[in-house]
C-alpha cells in the first residue's frame, strides 16, 4: 500500500506528525481533524481516523475512532493493508482493555496476533509484535 505524498489527506497527516515532534499536539490534532474532514475514500479515512484517534482525551473516544480506522481499513482490497491490520487491532484491544472490557480486549489482541505475518521484520513490525503479546498476557484468564 502506497501513501500518495501528493494526497492532501497524507500531507496534513504528515504536517501533523510533523507538529507531534515539535510539541504541538493541539495544532497536530487540528491539522488530522482537518484531514478527516476532506477524506472521500476509505484510504484517507482511515489514514485519518487512525491520526485523530490519538489525540482523542478518553478512552472512549479514542476506541470510536480506532474502530473508525478499522472499518475503514477492512474495506481496503489491496494486500497491503494487511500489514496496519495488526497495529490497528492492536489499539482497538488496548482500548477495550483500557475500559475493563477484557472480553472484546482478547479477541482484538488474537485478531492482531492473526495479521503478524504482515508486519515488516523491524523495529515498527517487532514493538507492535511485542504489544500483542504483552496484551495477550494481561488479558488470559480475566
Amino acid at each position: 500500500m502506497e501513501f500518495n505524498p501528493e494526497n492532501k489527506v497524507v500531507q496534513l497527516c504528515a504536517q501533523g506528525m510533523e507538529q507531534e515532534g515539535k510539541g504541538q499536539p493541539e495544532e497536530a490534532a487540528r491539522l488530522f481533524n482537518e484531514a478527516w474532514a476532506i477524506a472521500a475514500t476509505d484510504f484517507e479515512r482511515f489514514t485519518a481516523a487512525h491520526y485523530v484517534a490519538r489525540h482523542q482525551k478518553s478512552v472512549w473516544n479514542k476506541l470510536l475512532w480506532d474502530l473508525k480506522a478499522l472499518s475503514h481499513a477492512l474495506k481496503i482490497e489491496e494486500e497491503g493493508i494487511k500489514a496496519s491490520l495488526a497495529s490497528l487491532y492492536l489499539n482497538v484491544a488496548k482500548c477495550y482493555e483500557d475500559l475493563d472490557d477484557f472480553g472484546n480486549a482478547k479477541i482484538n489482541y488474537q485478531l492482531a496476533l492473526s495479521f503478524v505475518d504482515f508486519l515488516p521484520n523491524d523495529g515498527f513490525g517487532n514493538m507492535i509484535r511485542s504489544g500483542i503479546a504483552r496484551g495477550l498476557e494481561r488479558v488470559e484468564g480475566r
